[in-house]
């Protein structure tokens, strides 16, 4: 493999530590904490809705993308799946150790950890509380797809399937809005949400969706030749802040705890499930660029948003900062793999 930069993994680690790593001294060192806020903002109402119009005048649209958002409702489903599997052998596990110890185990609905001596036998409960629970679930289900996930598809897989990555990306923002939330609210010790028009509506006024429509019909259009290029160095722009931002992100997070849980967390969400999904897509004709794009997808690590759902919900914010943090490491090990496995 050639090291340069017309090598698209090459381009794609200098522009992601490159940025992530000027978002990163910004926000140590320079940009106070509420700019984060605001940039924020502006990307997801103007950023993002710009570089999707943008996109989408390079991108191939047809019926078969639709597999896009099967895949990602796939991909959030058996993540889960296995997170509750691996949830529960923990609980067993743990339910087995204090049998076969003969301890007297006290275990409340809350499984909340606590150790300690009751007539002169020890209580032990579980690591897996319910706040752990959910956002170890949580991580599972929240990507960052489009932040950190259009850069990488982007510049690996190009403009060209663009709009599988939107479609991918809406889907699973539909299922973090009405099953995450719901998810987090059910799990945490603080609010709880009422009925489901709020999530929807959050899905409905999202503005990449309609971004989506404008960008379809702008498609159409025969534009000069400069408006084009305008276009696309202001997408760019955008993805380069995109990336700014993450590393902002990275410079507010404080410290790493429960490494054990983020680490299986983030196997099983950034590794397994892309792993079974993605060789799951050969039976159903999706190979070459549209399943690296899908599995690449797949694979991110979570969301910043995961760590204000714990804050919000009182979920583990710990475990919600470990995976967060991790994961934007590990996914410059796993690309490669993918690359390799899924590659055209």
């Amino acid at each position: 493999m050639e090291l340069s930069l017309d090598n698209p993994l090459i381009n794609l680690y200098t522009r992601l530590i490159g940025w992530v790593m000027a978002g990163f001294i910004l926000g140590k060192f320079i940009i106070p904490k509420g700019f984060t806020g605001y940039l924020s903002k502006f990307l997801f109402f103007v950023g993002a809705p710009f570089s999707v119009v943008a996109f989408m005048r390079k991108t191939s649209l047809s019926g078969y993308m639709a597999i896009a958002p099967v895949s990602a409702w796939t991909a959030l489903l058996v993540g889960a799946g296995l997170a509750w599997i691996w949830i529960d052998l923990g609980l067993s596990d743990e339910r087995l150790k204090s049998i076969s110890r003969g301890l007297a185990v006290k275990e409340s609905q809350e499984h909340e950890r606590v150790d300690y001596i009751d007539n002169g036998k020890l209580v032990l409960t579980s690591n897996w509380s319910r706040p752990t629970q959910g956002s170890f679930l949580l991580a599972m289900m929240v990507g960052n797809t489009s932040f950190l996930g259009f850069p990488v598809i982007l510049t690996l897989v190009g403009a060209e399937y663009f709009a599988w990555g939107l479609f991918y990306d809406l889907s699973i923002s539909i299922g973090v809005q009405i099953f995450g939330v719901a998810l987090a609210a059910y799990y945490g010790s603080a609010e709880r949400i009422k009925g489901w028009v709020g999530p929807v509506m959050t899905v409905i006024k999202n503005p990449s969706l309609w971004a989506f429509v404008i960008g379809a019909y702008i498609k159409t259009l025969t534009l000069p030749t400069f408006v084009d290029q305008l276009f696309q160095s202001g997408a760019w722009f955008v993805i380069n802040s995109f990336l700014i931002l993450i590393g902002l992100q990275l410079s507010r997070l404080t410290s790493l705890k429960n490494l054990k849980q983020g680490l299986t967390c983030l196997s099983i969400k950034m590794l397994l499930t892309p792993l079974v999904v993605g060789t799951g897509l050969m039976f159903f004709g999706v190979t070459g660029p549209p399943r690296l794009l899908l599995v690449l997808l797949m694979g991110m690590p979570p969301a910043f948003v995961t760590t204000l759902y714990a804050e919000r919900y009182g979920l583990d914010r710990d475990l919600a900062i470990t995976t967060v943090a991790l994961g934007s490491v590990l996914i410059l090990f796993t690309i490669p793999l993918w690359m390799w496995l899924f590659g055209m």
